[in-house]
């Protein structure tokens, strides 16, 4: 159980990596989102797997740490918070430059020697 979550948690991680480095804003907001997805199970899976065990300290023989459970509900509203601040922002971005793409170079510019 715990292998196929971390495998999971590193799916969710890489995948969310590859799209927040795309060239576009919605695959970015989806790779936040990702990431985020990632953390909160991390987070959920930090306070122990146990099927069935109650989150109530003296309630049954075999529990779980309520503790992250409460961090993941609270990670979870930071995160859509997060997300339409970045969407707004995405948006914002699209109506004042006429396009989603990040990296724009305007027309009769030339690009930089660096790169």
């Amino acid at each position: 159980m715990e292998a196929l979550v971390a495998i999971a948690i590193g799916a969710m991680t890489a995948s969310g990596v590859y799209l927040m480095l795309r060239l576009r804003t919605f695959p970015v907001v989806l790779g936040l989102s990702m990431l985020t997805y990632a953390v909160n199970v991390f987070i959920f899976a930090s306070g122990r797997l146990v099927a069935g065990a109650p989150p109530i300290l003296g309630a049954a023989p075999t529990m779980t740490d309520p503790l992250p459970q409460a961090l993941v509900l609270t990670a979870i509203v930071i995160s859509f918070g997060m997300t339409a601040l970045t969407v707004i922002l995405a948006l914002g971005s699209y109506l004042n430059a006429g396009t989603d793409q990040i990296d724009i170079e305007r027309p009769g510019e030339q690009p930089d020697a660096d790169n």
